[in-house]
């Protein structure tokens, strides 16, 4: 049944819903983010296990440091425990954890420790698992564009693309957003621009596999035509594309 299936080459997700989850059981928002890493954890093994080539999730966007200041110290706590706990479980499974994202704001025990997981997992191939942290679709563009400038290259479409910061992947299929919003909050601004979007109230904590199944089968029933006609997706040929699947 599932090799029947269209399975996205890449997927995007927004994991909304931590604080909201947390506090609908009178606890305190970080209990909510623990209980995500719970979900995280499935969704990667759900991903491996359906032959996805590569998760990016958003885990902490450019503008959480507005957050209360108890509520951020709480995330960064959690990542570098979570750092030590999923990590040697990812690498035996095959996956490669990348983090994407502006490093400079983060302690030096965070950066360490993000290059370390990075360096462990750097040979696996089986699903590539990028971690936007502090990562803002704007600052992609922008780091992209400073990058480009200070090679002295030509601003094209294509040369941006091999600046971005998930260069190493194609573009996302297929992007969701749990927790009701519709909307994708400064995320993948560039790669989204033609990811099919999934929205679902379940809040993040609750997005478990048949949450992900259901959305990946929606997005099997979808004609995805890149600014072609439909006539022009039943040709058999190649389609038109910056980057291929």
């Amino acid at each position: 049944m599932t090799a029947k299936r269209a399975i996205p080459h890449h997927i995007a997700i927004v994991m909304d819903g931590n604080g909201r989850w947390a506090t609908k059981r009178f606890l305190p928002r970080v209990a909510g983010h623990k209980k995500g890493v719970d979900a995280l954890r499935a969704c990667v093994r759900r991903c491996g296990d359906l032959g996805v080539r590569a998760l990016t999730v958003f885990a902490f966007s450019s503008e959480n440091w507005k957050r209360p200041a108890d509520e951020v110290s709480g995330l960064m706590e959690l990542l570098a425990v979570a750092l030590s706990r999923e990590v040697p479980q990812l690498q035996a499974e095959g996956v490669r954890i990348l983090f994407v994202g502006d490093r400079t704001r983060l302690s030096e025990k965070v950066r360490n420790g993000l290059a370390q997981a990075e360096a462990l997992t750097a040979g696996n191939t089986r699903l590539t698992f990028n971690i936007c942290f502090n990562y803002g679709g704007r600052w992609d563009i922008a780091q992209a564009a400073a990058r480009l400038a200070a090679r002295g290259e030509e601003i094209t479409e294509d040369n941006l693309a091999g600046a971005m910061a998930l260069a190493h992947v194609p573009d996302p299929d297929l992007l969701i957003r749990t927790g009701g919003e519709q909307r994708i909050s400064n995320f993948l601004l560039w790669q989204a621009a033609y990811s099919e979007l999934y929205f679902t109230d379940k809040l993040w904590p609750e997005f478990d596999d048949a949450a992900l199944d259901a959305a990946i089968a929606d997005y099997g029933r979808r004609e995805r035509r890149f600014g072609r006609t439909s006539e022009q997706v039943a040709d058999p040929s190649p389609r038109v594309s910056r980057k291929a699947a």
